[in-house]
């Protein structure tokens, strides 16, 4: 089933006295981009999160923000003892440089110091912290589920339109088909027409003139411009109809179908069948404009 790169998901959780909301969003990439803005405090949040969208998706500029707060309970007080030993060696050179000046400071207190910013946290322990990666992962596959449902359902809209644009194609290059045939009656009397200004003009080579009606045939003929045209429609359908990203292969295809248009205009020599041509060219920019929009 074709997918879309465009989908939105929002969700809400709490458990254990931690609350979070989750924002997931994706628009079209030429790869795949993940931007996540989750906090950086909860152990191998990111990485894990990084690890299933990398899984479940291919193409697209996707962002996942997360917002995580705690209940206020007072929490769990902590000391911190790498930031004590800061503050107690430095209490110790404030002493011994008042000393050596011969001063007496005021003995410190313990309460003193577990005043000062970063000695005493309020914070989760840490069994706390690894418990809440693993909820905050339960209830992100949901949302990706979601999200993926979205890419799904808008990426069937976009492929009823394709083949729509596909079965277009194919109408126009079967009418080209038949304005190229009754083109031929009309460039055979052309081409006997010219042949006899050039012999009334005097030139008798054989071998000129037989180029130069070659040349004539040649630029003329968009039986090779018509035939692919018909295989790339062939292809579009195999392609819509297969699972997983088609996205670049679809778009190269595009390029492929503008290709063999531009050049049925260059070799028309028919006002029909430029007109024929044009209207080709139209229905292949929306298709390549859609194609855009698919992983």
């Amino acid at each position: 089933m074709t997918r879309s790169m465009t989908a939105f998901s929002s969700q809400k959780g709490s458990e254990a006295g931690f609350f979070w909301s989750w924002e997931l969003r994706s628009v079209n990439g030429k790869g795949l981009d993940l931007r996540l803005r989750v906090p950086d405090w909860v152990p191998g949040l990111e990485a894990a999160l990084r690890a299933r969208l990398g899984k479940a998706l291919a193409r697209g500029n996707v962002t996942l923000n997360l917002r995580l707060s705690r209940e206020e309970t007072g929490g769990t007080l902590r000391v911190n003892a790498a930031q004590l030993s800061s503050v107690l060696e430095a209490l110790q050179l404030v002493e011994d440089t008042a000393l050596a000046r011969g001063m007496t400071l005021a003995p410190s207190r313990a309460a003193d110091l577990l005043g000062l910013r970063g000695v005493l946290e309020t914070g989760a322990a840490d069994e706390e912290v690894e418990g809440l990666a693993g909820m905050l992962l339960r209830d992100f596959e949901p949302l990706l589920a979601d999200f993926i449902a979205m890419r799904g359902r808008e990426g069937a809209a976009i492929d009823a339109v394709l083949l729509d644009q596909v079965a277009q194609i194919e109408v126009l290059v079967a009418r080209a088909a038949a304005v190229v045939e009754a083109r031929a009656a009309r460039m055979g009397a052309a081409v006997q027409s010219a042949l006899a200004r050039v012999v009334e003009a005097g030139a008798q080579d054989p071998q000129r003139i037989a180029q130069e009606l070659a040349l004539i045939a040649i630029k003329a003929d968009v039986t090779e411009e018509l035939d692919r045209l018909r295989a790339h429609i062939s292809a579009a359908r195999d392609l819509l109809a297969q699972e997983g990203t088609v996205g670049r292969k679809l778009d190269f295809l595009s390029q492929e179908f503008n290709r063999e248009a531009n050049t049925l205009c260059a070799k028309a020599q028919d006002a029909e069948l430029t007109t024929l041509g044009l209207e080709l060219k139209a229905v292949i920019d929306q298709l390549r404009e859609q194609v855009q929009n698919i992983e």
